[in-house]
């Protein structure tokens, strides 16, 4: 199964066309260091068009801000995670690109519905009844 994280256009609102060039290399820039502090302004350089431009055209193609994708990107990561590691939950929340815990928990339960102890407790309880 392909990790919620992985580079991949699933989810693009129209992949009937081919996605534009930028917006794939800025994509790929994400997912290769999302784990670092990432900046529009840094991601746009990597992919040689200005800021304005490619936070228009990344919402156009991707039907999701900038900052929105970076941190589904980030929780996809951070649910791995939670689920295959013994890791703190705090350290989980630098390993994966936040910058204060407080941030990771509101966007984590802002886009899973539950907390990263909550999500880590269903998990386990889940994994424990697959074993018996």
């Amino acid at each position: 199964m392909t990790p919620a994280y992985e580079f991949k256009p699933a989810g693009f609102r129209d992949c009937s066309r081919a996605e534009p060039v930028e917006i794939w290399k800025a994509r790929k820039f994400i997912h290769q260091y999302s784990d670092d502090e990432l900046s529009l302004t840094k991601v746009a350089k990597f992919a040689h068009i200005s800021a304005n431009h490619l936070s228009e055209k990344f919402k156009e193609v991707a039907g999701i801000n900038f900052v929105d994708y970076v941190a589904r990107i980030r929780v996809g990561k951070a649910r791995d995670l939670l689920q295959n590691s013994n890791l703190r939950i705090s350290e989980i929340a630098f390993a994966v690109g936040f910058q204060s815990l407080s941030q990771f928990n509101r966007v984590f339960k802002k886009l899973t519905r539950k907390s990263p102890t909550q999500f880590r407790t269903a998990h386990n309880k889940r994994a424990k009844s697959h074993q018996v």
